[in-house]
């Protein structure tokens, strides 16, 4: 006797112990996005994440302008950080319950309106307020990418999430070298209204480019920003992806900044213009990040994060004993680009992929995570700069990737092998089969057309 069951994609027949698929109601793979959209995504990103960055190199010409110190002009990119954490907690977790072809292209106009506050700011304490708004609104790229996620297939996830993070990467490269270029030739507040109307322009396109999509369940917004941190601890890669993601972006964030103190001073005291342009070497990690997508598709994201942080260590090591040569201090930024970069986009791939009905909560507490992280390791330069100069930043930052590589170590077969949570589809099939007492399980890819 036939058991028949049908799902809203295929009609299955089990005979004995034979399962049919009938040709005509075969289930059909889900068709992914197309290569397009998702560069369209990594450049939306890129162009988004600049913002919190242009006025790093123009603090000084900002500070001339506007008659306040260039210590209290710092308060800017400050501000614009805190802003941009703020936004990230309070909107972004907004993805997983309003329709974001509304939602995305809303907060870019909001952020083009902010940007051109900035260029009509009168006075500094405006801009400092316009910049904060900047910060909180400029949140596009990690909503993007949980988008990205839905949209992409099993089987392209990985590439496409590696090249939706690169887009965000070689925005924070170029975004100085930009705005230093713009602001010699033009004066610091047209870096705001061309990026004001660019934003502008690209919220039409992405409104019209975002597919449509199902609608989802709506929760309250207290229980929505409450459920962040819960859905991350309800699994065992979300208790530890964070704690990675917080210990790179420190020694990352430590890296950099001791850099900038490193060569303005003797013996190579370069300055700020040929500073920014080091940042270049930035790109290598770019490039690593692309093929990092690739290693998570084929299943080896776990090995790829401990070769990621062996790297790491390497380029502190080389930045620590090389620090007096200018060849060595190079080799060090291009490995540490390719080790810690690689590493984060592995880490925030596992971590939207966790649970697919929570992508947007999932990756504001891996980002808030990697926030906090930087802000300690901002911190941590800056202070160790006054007591031991560049040594003591990278034998901290030592300590810190040894900490985190010891931590993958035991790790590598418990919490980082577990499972992420079958999709919503996944689950009704399986619950489907298993009614109708045929006594087996469906899986991703265990029947084909």
């Amino acid at each position: 006797m036939a058991v028949q069951e049908r799902d809203s994609h295929a009609y299955f027949a089990l005979k004995g112990p034979t399962l049919m698929v009938t040709r005509e109601h075969a289930p059909t793979r889900t068709p992914g996005i197309s290569l397009g959209l998702t560069l369209l995504f990594a450049f939306v990103g890129g162009a988004g994440v600049g913002n919190l960055y242009w006025a790093q190199p123009l603090l000084g010409d900002i500070a001339a302008q506007l008659g306040v110190v260039p210590g209290t002009a710092g308060l800017l990119v400050t501000l614009t950080q805190i802003g941009y954490a703020l936004g990230v907690f309070f909107v972004v977790p907004l993805g997983d319950t309003i329709n974001r072809k509304r939602l995305i292209p809303a907060i870019m106009v909001c952020c083009s309106v902010s940007l051109a506050g900035c260029v009509l700011a009168p006075n500094f304490a405006l801009l400092l307020s316009t910049l904060a708004l900047v910060g909180f609104t400029n949140v596009a790229g990690q909503m993007l990418l949980p988008l990205a996620g839905d949209l992409a297939s099993d089987e392209q996830r990985g590439r496409v999430l590696g090249t939706v993070a690169s887009g965000l990467l070689t925005g924070i490269l170029l975004s100085r070298t930009i705005s230093g270029i713009v602001a010699d030739a033009f004066g610091w507040r047209m870096i705001y209204a061309l990026a004001s109307g660019a934003i502008l322009v690209l919220a039409v396109i992405m409104w019209r480019a975002i597919p449509a999509l199902t609608p989802r369940k709506r929760i309250p917004y207290g229980r929505l920003l409450a459920s962040v941190v819960q859905v991350a601890l309800r699994h065992r890669r979300g208790k530890i992806i964070p704690l990675f993601g917080a210990s790179l972006m420190c020694v990352f964030t430590a890296f950099w900044t001791g850099l900038t103190l490193l060569l303005a001073a003797p013996p190579f005291s370069l300055p700020a213009s040929h500073i920014g342009l080091v940042s270049l070497l930035g790109v290598l990690g770019v490039i690593g990040a692309q093929y990092t997508g690739k290693v998570y598709d084929r299943g080896w994201a776990v090995p790829a994060i401990g070769i990621g942080l062996v790297i790491t260590l390497s380029a502190i090591a080389i930045a620590g004993f090389g620090s007096s040569s200018i060849v060595a201090v190079f080799i060090a930024i291009s490995l540490l680009s390719v080790g810690a970069q690689s590493v984060l986009v592995l880490l925030q791939t596992m971590m939207v992929s966790i649970n697919p009905a929570a992508r947007s909560r999932l990756n504001t507490a891996h980002i808030v995570s990697n926030f906090i992280g930087g802000a300690i390791g901002s911190t941590m330069a800056a202070t160790l700069w006054h007591i031991g100069q560049w040594p003591a930043i990278m034998t901290c930052s030592a300590v810190v990737i040894v900490f985190a590589l010891t931590l993958w170590f035991f790790q590598r077969n418990r919490a980082l092998a577990a499972k992420e949570s079958p999709s919503p589809k996944q689950t009704k099939r399986e619950s489907t089969l298993a009614a109708g007492g045929a006594g087996c399980r469906l899986g991703t890819g265990d029947i084909s057309s």
